[in-house]
């Protein structure tokens, strides 16, 4: 793939990039409006559309904690992973 090839590819990326940030954004300003109608309802219905906004938990493990606390239980199962990032500047 020749320079320029390369940069229309990446100025296209963008471009698209910039079509799905706005996307999202307005996206989550709906989801925001239709939470703002449910309040504190866990459903709500829509014609054909049932809509669900429930509270989840979730246990995690506090890794910051465990490792003041047992610093060398904490590392012993310590876990190094490598992944490659993509960035366009």
């Amino acid at each position: 793939m020749s320079m320029n090839e390369m940069e229309s590819k990446i100025r296209e990326l963008r471009q698209l990039q910039a079509l799905i940030e706005e996307a999202q954004t307005e996206a989550e300003t709906i989801k925001d409006a239709i939470k703002a109608e449910m309040g504190d309802a866990e459903e709500l219905r829509a014609g054909e559309y049932k809509v669900t906004w429930k509270a989840v938990t979730a246990s995690r493990l506090d890794t910051a904690a465990l490792k003041k606390a047992l610093p060398d239980v904490a590392a012993r199962f310590m876990k190094a992973t490598t992944s490659r990032r993509f960035c366009v500047a």
